[in-house]
């Protein structure tokens, strides 16, 4: 058995694994604001844009501070 090689295997399978991760996560992110901001868009046409402020008070006031990456 050659343990370096092994160990090597092991940690560039973790970077990979961690990258794979990251990817995932960014494209529900965006996926997940792309949603909202279409059901924002479309509360705004049948209530006004007033209801865009209305939801960001009820939102933050539940929810707290989301922080948005993108």
């Amino acid at each position: 058995m050659n343990y370096y090689n092994e160990i090597k295997i092991e940690l560039i399978n973790n970077e990979i694994t961690k990258k794979v991760k990251d990817y995932s996560k960014n494209r529900s992110d965006l996926t997940t604001y792309y949603n909202v901001g279409k059901l924002l868009s479309e509360a705004g046409k049948h209530y006004g844009e007033g209801i865009i402020k209305e939801y960001s008070k009820r939102l933050t006031n539940e929810l707290g501070k989301v922080q948005v990456l993108i």
